[in-house]
């Protein structure tokens, strides 16, 4: 029950009667000069960027470095320090919770552990928001469902427990969920975390080519490069605070930038020290440590 409160639904299909109309050209999501961070410490500061329909953006960085921050602020749960973050052309900085949770309607989210229903079935899990948000007839919901798990590539699986399909199976069905209402965003967080290379090669193309047949933004959260690099139109890095490049991946694997090389390689050796740096609260809690004994 907390998973199910806890998950972020998509929207539904007749939501986009009640929405401002979005030229093809206007950005689902757009940040510009923002700085984000928790009480006064600082994560990401003047990052701007743009993703615009039928868009696979690939958001990359190395654990920490705030990539999952950038998400909680698209969505609405980080309030920018400074700067704009629009979401389908509306400020989240001038929305009220009301008009938040009626833009996150408008999004689908693939959650890094899958989030799914244990004491559901396959076909259940991904019915699940067609249940709460939409009156389907229930030959119209069957449909819909085993197109999403057709998509794929799980359709003869929907009578089955999650307790009885693999881990990269498990991330499908999350990913057949997160479309089944047809979202105009949606946002995959560390989709290829923990999948074989198979899997991880499946769930890639997966993404292109829902983004391709919805027409939709996808936002993928992530530190891999070849899977990224292969599906991506637009890939933004950020590192040690700020954002270090973007462009198309070809523009990136030819960078001369220490940082992206160093990124893109895994180089143990570059700006990127392995040491983590000191900071004044460290001094004063070695101070206090050292003064207590």
């Amino acid at each position: 029950m907390v998973a199910r409160a806890l998950w972020l639904t998509v929207r539904p299909l007749w939501f986009t009667m009640l929405a401002p109309p979005l030229y093809p050209s206007d950005p689902v999501l757009r940040l510009e000069n923002v700085t984000l961070g928790y009480g006064e410490f600082t994560v990401l500061r003047d990052i701007s960027l743009e993703v615009l329909r039928g868009q696979v953006v690939a958001m990359m960085g190395g654990s920490g470095s705030g990539k999952t921050t950038l998400l909680r602020a698209a969505t609405g749960q980080l309030v920018a320090k400074s700067g704009t973050v629009e979401v389908f052309g509306q400020n989240l900085a001038h929305a009220d919770r009301a008009k938040i949770e009626s833009l996150r309607q408008r999004m689908g989210v693939l959650f890094q552990q899958g989030a799914l229903f244990t004491d559901l079935n396959v076909f259940e899990n991904v019915a699940f928001p067609l249940r709460e948000h939409l009156h389907m007839k229930p030959a119209k919901l069957l449909e819909r469902v085993l197109d999403k798990l057709n998509a794929v590539g799980l359709r003869a699986a929907a009578h089955l427990k999650i307790s009885q399909i693999s881990g990269g199976m498990a991330r499908r069905v999350a990913l057949a969920r997160a479309v089944v209402l047809e979202p105009e965003l949606v946002l995959y967080d560390e989709p290829f975390a923990g999948l074989d290379p198979i899997s991880m090669g499946i769930t890639a193309r997966l993404i292109r080519h829902l983004s391709d047949k919805l027409g939709c933004a996808s936002i993928v959260i992530t530190h891999d490069v070849a899977e990224s690099f292969a599906i991506a139109d637009q890939v933004y890095l950020v590192g040690q605070g700020v954002m270090k490049a973007h462009g198309t991946p070809a523009t990136l694997g030819t960078s001369a930038d220490p940082y992206v090389q160093q990124f893109l390689q895994g180089q143990a050796d570059g700006p990127v020290a392995f040491d983590y740096p000191e900071t004044n609260a460290f001094q004063s809690w070695l101070a206090m440590q050292r003064g207590q004994r």
